[in-house]
């Protein structure tokens, strides 16, 4: 095949930059010279082609070569045989993905690359694991303006070995930048760090945050052919915050090259002007809130022990104002409704920041949103603050409301007021909403009051990414409680402006961007049907130890389908549909004579083995795993429902019909 002089001398271009890149010509005279030295006789001053090929060889250098070439036949083969993957925020990149990765020549790219870590000091005793042992592994997770990725899961190590690129866009058109190629003095103006959180996923598919940290990349304007090594300590998080738990190992790149660097005085003395100006508008904050807080309890003195919370302390250990945890977040094509949003978050897991030793203390941490994304659960304030983000997003008037629940336990959960006066309460761990009708106190003994729906005890206080309102109503009672917000008798404002200094957007804050939100990588059908024939397999073999057979109808498991699609649009939308043809048919499934029983769970997560054995405690379920009778039929079915981040609604409905033997 031959190609035209222009293609021919573009290539040409191309392979002569590979190899400069890679010193080829530097290592071929070495070999060269070594070569003549030591295996050449001195009667023979002649070397062939042959011969210096073969030394190339021997020393792996031609190797090297290759490996650094990609055949595109190979890669668009690849791409016709592989199955179709959703599009994701978060790209699963092999080696060879990285070399065709299509860049816009007008655009400035920052290369970062994750070299390996070292000093995992909790690691070192960790065996090396055997081939096709499962083990622990660490995943780096990775935002920077609108774009996420995390690297391949590696095993947790003292040295975990990393290897891994991300091409992350400088100058983003969505985020209303230019179009222009922009030169290093304007990226010195982007302060947006790359925020990189470290998690762990331990063999039973647990998940715990390592690390949190944010990346100053601009060091890289000031250096020296546009590339840099940085060496970054990760600390601990919560009550461990200042302890070193490992050495990761950064490179950075600019593509294209800088024609011109910045001085590393410029840089610096931008970085200092950012830090002071940052400073100075948190302290100006603080004295303010200081003077807040003054005047709210000098209205009432019992206002001391309310719970109004005007800062609350990150993953870092770090305190921000309550109201730089919110945001309005769109979720795109991802959510469709406030009410899928809620559903979303209910099926992000629950865990509550626990204190290392006894006392059955709870450690406030409040996550940044790429941290709590990145481990797939949280406290109650970060499904709150997620949820009023995402119904802001939606147009909707949100507050995070602080408070307690039953027993005086201190609680968040989100509100929305509606512009006829409704007050809804969403409760972000569930998903259930509750219409709040405040008691009238004054109302004659006689006169029936509204029973209270809702759980919620006491509210001291809400607040979203503009408004800061503390509750100086006589009670702090739930029940009693006025949602006038302009009523400053009824609510204590603080200043929209002071709020607005401190929080996004408008600031040179230290308070980190929103991620969005990524489509899940969850297939439905696949999971489904492997936890359906996991959970087969665990109750056949439990039924043997009972010395029992398992006989299974494939067609009433398939029946039972409908009533798991219905309890899950009912749990998203509050609508129960479908249940008189999932009776009919089950009717006729069932001959006369014969008995039938049904049992739905439901879980947010895929854990078939931990799912039985929470089923096993319940006596229903038992009765139906175990059941004994003439002519038994066992079913069961699996529905896994996927919503954003890979978090997934899994409905479970155990059954069984036998003949009734009296």
């Amino acid at each position: 095949m031959s190609l035209p002089p222009e293609k021919a001398s573009e290539l040409k271009q191309i392979i002569h930059q590979q190899l400069v890149k890679m010193d080829v010509h530097g290592r071929i005279r070495e070999v060269l010279a070594e070569t003549i030295r030591e295996e050449l006789a001195p009667e023979h001053q002649q070397l062939s082609t042959e011969d210096l090929m073969k030394a190339l060889r021997q020393r792996g250098i031609i190797d090297d070569v290759m490996k650094e070439l990609t055949f595109v036949t190979d890669v668009n083969e690849k791409e016709r045989t592989s199955a179709p993957k959703p599009s994701t925020h978060i790209v699963d990149r092999e080696p060879p993905a990285l070399k065709k990765t299509n860049i816009d020549p007008t655009r400035r790219y920052l290369y970062l690359q994750v070299l390996g870590g070292k000093a995992f000091l909790e690691h070192l005793q960790e065996p090396e694991p055997l081939p096709g042992q499962t083990c622990s592994t660490f995943t780096l997770c990775l935002h920077f303006r609108n774009q996420r990725f995390r690297t391949k899961p590696v095993p947790c190590a003292c040295e975990p070995d990393f290897h891994d690129g991300f091409l992350l866009e400088v100058h983003k058109e969505s985020l209303g930048d230019g179009s222009k190629m922009v030169d290093a003095t304007t990226m010195l103006s982007i302060c947006d760090p790359v925020h990189m959180v470290l998690i762990k996923t331990d063999t039973f598919g647990e998940t715990t945050l390592v690390a949190s940290y944010f990346l100053e990349w601009r060091s890289v304007l000031a250096a020296e052919n546009g590339v840099t090594n940085v060496a970054v300590e990760l600390l601990g998080v919560g009550t461990e915050s200042k302890v070193s738990v490992g050495v990761l190992n950064i490179r950075l790149e600019m593509y294209p090259q800088l024609n011109k660097t910045l001085s590393p005085e410029v840089t610096n003395t931008q970085f200092a002007l950012e830090r002071q100006k940052t400073a100075e508008k948190e302290r100006l904050f603080l004295v303010y809130a200081k003077q807040w807080w003054r005047e709210y309890l000098q209205i009432r003195p019992t206002h001391n022990v309310r719970l109004v919370k005007i800062f609350a302390q990150d993953e870092n250990g770090v305190n921000r104002p309550v109201c730089s945890y919110i945001r309005p977040l769109r979720a795109g094509r991802l959510l469709d409704t406030p009410r899928q949003a809620a559903r979303f978050v209910s099926v992000l897991g629950y865990e509550r920041a626990l204190v290392i030793g006894g006392g059955g203390g709870k450690q406030e941490q409040w996550c940044t949103l790429l941290a709590f994304l990145s481990r797939n659960k949280g406290d109650c304030e970060d499904h709150a603050n997620l949820l009023c983000s995402l119904l802001l997003g939606f147009g909707l008037e949100a507050f995070v409301c602080v408070g307690t629940k039953a027993k005086g336990v201190p609680h968040t959960w989100v509100m929305t007021c509606g512009t006829d006066g409704t007050t809804t309460f969403w409760e972000s761990l569930t998903g259930h909403r509750y219409i709040h009708i405040p008691i009238n106190p004054d109302t004659p003994p006689l006169v029936e009051q509204p029973k209270p729906l809702h759980p919620y005890r006491t509210i001291g206080c809400i607040f979203n990414h503009q408004k800061f309102l503390g509750n100086c109503q006589p009670s702090d009672a739930v029940e009693v409680c006025v949602f006038d917000l302009h009523d400053e008798s009824k609510w204590k404002p603080m200043s929209e402006e002071a709020i607005k200094s401190v929080c996004p957007p408008g600031t040179t804050s230290s308070v980190p961007p929103f991620p969005p939100l990524c489509a899940s990588t969850v297939d439905a059908a696949v999971a489904s049907n492997e936890m359906e024939l996991q959970l087969r397999i665990l109750v056949s073999e439990h039924r043997k130890d009972l010395g029992l057979s398992a006989v299974w109808d494939d067609h009433l498991s398939y029946l039972l389908s409908p009533a798991l699609a219905a309890y899950e649009l009912e749990r998203t939308t509050g609508i129960s549909a479908g249940n008189e043809e999932f009776q009919d048919a089950v009717r006729r499934a069932v001959p006369d004579g014969h008995t039938f029983k049904g049992f739905p769970i439901h879980f947010v997560y895929r854990n078939a083995r931990r799912a039985f054995a929470t089923c096993l405690r319940s006596p229903f379920c038992e009765e139906i795993i175990c059941c004994r009778g003439d002519q038994v039929r066992l079913a069961v079915r699996v529905r896994v429902f996927p919503y954003p981040e890979s978090a997934c609604a899994v409905w479970i409905m155990f059954a069984c019909k036998y003949r009734s033997v009296l």
